[in-house]
């Protein structure tokens, strides 16, 4: 063999030792020493944005559309978040086990027309996430089985298929909650046309069976009060877009911290869960081509406990066209949009407006929110919006005036109320549970407004997280939020007397007023209650669309709830029973 020959061979072996090394690096830093998956270093924008199943609520007889019967079924299956990741053990919704996602499929009725759905359990035995039993919690007798429940966030339905947190089930209804009522769940839509959002509600499993992957997109259209308005329609242009985040280990399953901040405590609860990986429809970091045009996102913040404020790296607006369940009143220009979990944001993005070719969609919300830590690199992106250059006809259109639906004057109000949210914490300040009005979910119902009604409840958050409180079956807007002074001295009294009146709320209420944003002016089923502020809000238990009456008897078991929409908040156990009186 010749020198030169040699000299090759040497210098491909060392070109191959180096590669190796660098491969051996790679994988030490993407999927680190200690288990878990660095985030930082797993690429972005390298997997297409799936668009979910598409399921119909309703059948189509000789052109007219008809009630249907689903069955939807929860299945362990694995799931590919992302190309360099291992495949993960999800739990998700389908019809059947190869066509089941997360987030689940995209339901899709139509107003005035009933649709069903038997919502059935196949998970195992055995979950694949750690739960803390400390905290009240459905645990079956045979401690066999994961309980889950379905709600329909938004629904305005009756309170057996609201899908309380005790009316829970394991596989094959072996065994069914205290409050269990029936196996296939009735949905009116008979409320206004929007966005709504189903997940699991099982008690004290909410956090850990969403972070396995239970929920998903369901949209009530109405063709008559939408088509005039002209948005940007049809699969391709209008989409939903489910975003949360997680944290993953070097075998791909999903990662949860499986000690509580107070072990001694609660073994495994912890106040918040944060991931840094941001995912959307079942993708991390994904990235989405679109044409040079308008399109519709409806955009739902699926994460147990981040909040995100979104905006686009070159400065591109979102049109925002209505907050949860309903339009707004008119479409707001918005250069950022700060959506708390189980919000939902309805916008429209102009493409055509954009001076370049590709975008990201970003993401600037401390987490917990508002007081802690700034994002991150893998947490600050969402995903990458990649925008063909040519330009082309678009007949769609945002106008400014949407849909008007009439705010209850104050001399429709029968009852005010003041709703206080509490913390608790251990000896080493670090939070123990978290109560409103210092009762927990299990103590007597307190708040039983007659069904039709209008009330004023006065939100009182005592703690330095912001709340996102959401109301079933109620829908509300928010009239003011005043700041209060000398807190720590109402706090106190808080927490000897529980009684905002006898505290003399009035008194401390007096500081700096925060507006509205003008995205959030109208109806919401979910809103973000700030630290430290009483905020004010007029409820509705009645249409807002119509003074028609409920189809249905809303005073019926098991009643309903409203609860802080941070998950783990939500478990451990910021959530209080709703009766509805007639």
């Amino acid at each position: 063999m010749q020198i030169a020959d040699k000299g090759r061979i040497g210098i491909k072996m060392f070109y191959s030792s180096l590669l190796l090394v660098h491969i051996l690096g790679l994988l030490v830093v993407v999927y680190g020493d200690g288990g878990l998956v660095n985030s930082s270093q797993l690429e972005m924008f390298v997997d297409e944005i799936p668009d979910m199943p598409r399921t119909k609520g309703y059948d189509v007889v000789h052109g007219v559309p008809v009630s249907k019967t689903l069955k939807i079924t929860m299945f362990q299956k694995y799931w590919k978040f992302h190309k360099d990741l291992p495949l993960t053990k999800v739990f998700a919704y389908g019809e059947t086990k190869r066509t089941a996602t997360v987030p689940g499929p995209t339901i899709e009725a139509i107003h005035g027309v009933s649709t069903q759905v038997t919502w059935q359990n196949s998970l195992p035995s055995e979950h694949i996430l750690p739960w803390d039993p400390t905290i009240p919690t459905a645990i079956p007798h045979n401690k066999h089985g994961v309980p889950t429940v379905v709600h329909l966030h938004g629904g305005i339905d009756e309170p057996q298929s609201d899908g309380n947190s005790n009316s829970w089930f394991t596989a094959g209804f072996k065994e069914v909650g205290p409050r269990w009522t029936k196996k296939t769940y009735l949905y009116h839509n008979q409320q206004q046309p929007g966005n709504l959002y189903y997940h699991d509600h099982a008690m004290g499993l909410t956090r850990v069976n969403l972070l396995a992957g239970l929920f998903g997109a369901y949209i009530i259209r109405h063709h008559y009060v939408e088509a005039p308005l002209g948005l940007p329609s049809g699969d391709e242009f209008d989409r939903p877009l489910v975003v949360f985040d997680r944290s993953f280990r070097t075998n791909g399953s999903i990662y949860m911290d499986p000690v509580g901040n107070n072990p001694k405590i609660h073994p495994q609860w912890q106040p918040e869960y944060f991931g840094d990986v941001i995912v959307v429809n079942g993708k991390a970091w994904p990235y989405m081509t679109v044409r040079r045009r308008k399109y519709r996102f409806r955009i739902i913040n699926a994460s147990n406990a981040r909040f995100f404020k979104f905006f686009f790296s070159n400065g591109l607006r979102f049109i925002h066209v209505g907050s949860d369940s309903v339009y707004n009143e008119r479409s707001i220009l918005v250069r950022e949009i700060l959506v708390a979990p189980s919000e939902i944001a309805d916008v429209v993005v102009d493409f055509s407006k954009s001076k370049s070719n590709s975008v990201i969609l970003r993401n600037d919300a401390a987490y917990p929110y508002p007081g802690g830590d700034p994002v991150n690199e893998s947490n600050g992106k969402v995903m990458k919006f990649i925008i063909n250059g040519q330009r082309e006809v678009d007949l769609s259109r945002v106008p400014k005036n949407l849909i008007k639906y009439p705010t209850p004057s104050l001399s429709e109000v029968l009852k005010t109320r003041y709703i206080a949210m509490y913390e608790y914490t251990s000896p080493i300040d670090e939070p123990t549970h978290l109560y409103i009005n210092a009762l927990s979910y299990d103590d007597p119902v307190t708040e039983k407004p007659k069904v039709g009604s209008t009330e004023i409840w006065n939100v009182i958050n005592l703690t330095e997280d912001n709340h996102p409180l959401h109301i079933h079956l109620g829908l509300f807007r928010v009239l003011d939020q005043t700041n209060i002074t000398d807190i720590d001295t109402f706090r106190e009294c808080m927490n000897k007397l529980n009684n905002a009146e006898k505290c003399e709320i009035e008194k401390y209420a007096v500081g700096k007023k925060l507006g509205v944003e003008a995205y959030e002016n109208g109806w919401k089923n979910v809103y973000k209650m700030h630290p430290g502020y009483v905020t004010k809000i007029i409820v509705k238990f009645g249409y807002i669309h119509t003074n028609a009456s409920y189809p249905f008897d809303a005073t019926a078991e098991p009643g309903y709830v409203y609860h802080c929409h941070i998950l783990d908040h939500e478990d451990n156990v910021m959530m209080r029973p709703l009766k509805l009186v007639k």
